[in-house]
């Protein structure tokens, strides 16, 4: 296997570690979903955290650092990103945690 394909499978373990225990990383909800309440946002990151339909359409890097679900009468996406440990610029290396400060946000489709 080359290097770029293992470390898109290490990235994929560690962004959906990432999604299912909200640790280790920060969290960012947009605009629209802080404003639909607790309740609504426990029940999609819940969703987002159970999402594994990944594929070659919604997942062409195999990195698992995207998903869309319907939930809570919402269209919900999640997106990772990669930053340097200063948060300013982009991560060296995704699949080194030592220098990746990983970003799950968490949007309604329409603030996409």
């Amino acid at each position: 296997m080359t290097a770029a394909i293992l470390d898109a499978g290490r990235i994929a373990k560690l962004n959906d570690i990432l999604r299912r225990t909200l640790s280790g990383s920060t969290l960012v909800l947009t605009p629209g979903i802080a404003a639909l309440g607790r309740e609504r946002q426990g029940i999609i990151l819940d969703a987002v955290a159970a999402f594994d339909s990944f594929n070659a359409d919604n997942d062409p890097h195999r990195e698992h650092d995207f998903g869309a679900v319907e939930v809570a009468g919402e269209r919900v996406f999640s997106k990772i990103d990669y930053y340097d440990r200063s948060g300013h610029h982009a991560s060296p290396d995704p699949a080194d945690t030592n220098v990746t400060r990983r970003v799950l946000t968490v949007m309604l489709a329409e603030e996409y």
